[in-house]
């Protein structure tokens, strides 16, 4: 029988995201991204067909490898202009009580001294709800704007990343002991000041020797969402990642991906499956197989060749204008998405993919595949995709805002309760708690635990909750 299936949404604060042109069909309304109430109305939407959560992905940067200039993204609004991802949150998490939040920001572009602040500000303010996309970054523009000459080397970054991930660990989890906040108003004394404690880091990259300045937030450490499927980033997300979000074009691409992953995970002592995998996917779905194929023929009007081929460029570091529409793809490796051209050249040796084909398929639903027809037979697929794959469940990019999520709420959550194989009520608590059923802190085997305070080490399980 098939294991339970979870969903996210895929969003950016921008428009279209992953379907670059459908923003000029008459009922998108991406181009909102700028009203509070595209945000409320979403998570609204979410909260009732009981998806995991909604995951944020972001740039700082812009989609500049295509034709070596900026041109058709700003032309065709591919992920630009794009905002800010993390102040839409409070917004959205006042509307529900259940909703994830998955953020993305990039250890390439924040300290993080200041970024430990706006993450436990964020878990406070969403009662724990928040959890956060590691990514180091691909976009060359982004680097240069931020007074670097150029982006730093692929797999430098992650080395970068590890001692990130410590420096924040430290401060998440180790300055403030479990029982430091009294809150005493007779004696007037907020917080032991024994049990908070400086960090003291200095290692190659950061020295940060104070206090983390929040109070301990209902997980400390928010959930660990991670991206990266090179081998680099499959290293770095097997040490720390909670939830891996992973974009192959097919199953047989995917199958190898999260078979590589649950891998590394048991090399590092992990159980391999401690961690929820989702993998990218788009359903066009309706009343009949008909009614869906003909939606989507009309959304794959609205496509955009050149606005595929920006993104394409963008996240592989191959300017695809230098082909022909016929030339097949070859691997070439750069320094942004390694995995990107990889799950297209060598993970189905099936498939060969054309210049035109990969700008065809990129043009509605970004990377991933498009499920396309009735409640019934997008449920089978859902199915088999996790039988045949391993996943755990399905990052589902919008094609039309906010149609397909409306769509998928509607016809295909129903059915899948129907076979029981989706949850019909959410888990009270965290986000942590609503994953993994356990505790609303990094369990013990977790990277991070390790950086907890001694104390705190030895009552651990004493205190289920941040004090």
């Amino acid at each position: 029988m098939t294991k339970k299936i979870s969903f996210n949404a895929f969003e950016m604060n921008c428009i279209a995201h992953q379907s670059p042109g459908l923003w000029r069909h008459p009922a998108d309304r991406s181009t909102e991204y700028k009203d509070i109430e595209y945000w409320t109305d979403l998570a609204k939407i979410l909260e009732k067909g009981l998806f995991d959560g909604i995951f944020i992905a972001d740039v700082l940067g812009i989609y500049d490898v295509y034709h070596h200039s900026a041109e058709h993204a700003l032309t065709g609004a591919v992920q630009v202009p794009v905002n800010d991802p993390l102040q839409i949150v409070p917004a959205m998490a006042a509307v529900t009580k259940h909703l994830g939040f998955g953020v993305t920001t990039s250890i390439s572009f924040e300290h993080p001294y200041p970024f430990a602040r706006r993450i436990s500000t964020l878990d406070h303010l969403t009662k724990g709800r928040v959890g956060w996309n590691i990514v180091t970054s691909y976009l060359e523009s982004g680097s240069k704007n931020l007074g670097l000459k150029t982006q730093l080397n692929h797999d430098d970054r992650y080395d970068i990343a590890d001692e990130y991930l410590e420096v924040l660990y430290k401060l998440w989890e180790g300055s403030w002991e479990n029982d430091a906040v009294l809150r005493d108003k007779q004696a007037g004394i907020f917080a032991d000041h024994s049990k908070v404690h400086p960090i003291e880091h200095e290692g190659k990259y950061f020295k940060v020797p104070g206090i983390h300045i929040c109070e301990p937030s209902p997980q400390r450490t928010p959930v660990l969402y991670q991206a990266g499927a090179s081998s680099r980033g499959q290293q770095f997300a097997s040490q720390n990642a909670e939830c891996i979000f992973i974009a192959p074009p097919s199953k047989v691409a995917a199958k190898k991906v999260v078979q590589s992953i649950r891998q590394k995970l048991r090399e590092e002592g992990r159980d391999p499956y401690s961690v929820k995998i989702y993998t990218l996917l788009s359903i066009v779905t309706d009343d009949t197989d008909q009614k869906a194929k003909e939606k989507f023929k009309e959304y794959q009007s609205y496509g955009s060749y050149d606005g595929a081929l920006t993104l394409v460029s963008g996240w592989s570091g191959v300017d695809f204008s230098q082909y022909q529409p016929h030339d097949q793809v070859e691997y070439i490796k750069t320094n942004a998405i390694q995995s990107m051209l990889d799950a297209y050249v060598n993970a189905d040796p099936n498939r060969v993919w054309t210049i035109e084909e990969i700008a065809h398929w990129n043009s509605v639903g970004g990377n991933g595949p498009v499920l396309v027809g009735s409640a019934s037979t997008v449920a089978d697929e859902l199915q088999h995709w996790v039988d045949d794959t391993d996943v755990d469940g399905f990052n589902l990019a919008y094609i039309l805002a906010h149609q397909s999520f409306i769509d998928v709420v509607e016809h295909i959550v129903p059915e899948l309760q129907r076979r029981g194989v989706y949850q019909t009520a959410y888990r009270e608590g965290t986000l942590r708690e609503k994953l993994f059923g356990a505790g609303a802190h990094l369990p013990e085997y977790h990277r991070g635990a390790q950086f907890r305070h001694p104390h705190d080490k030895e009552n651990s399980g004493k205190f289920s909750e941040a004090s």
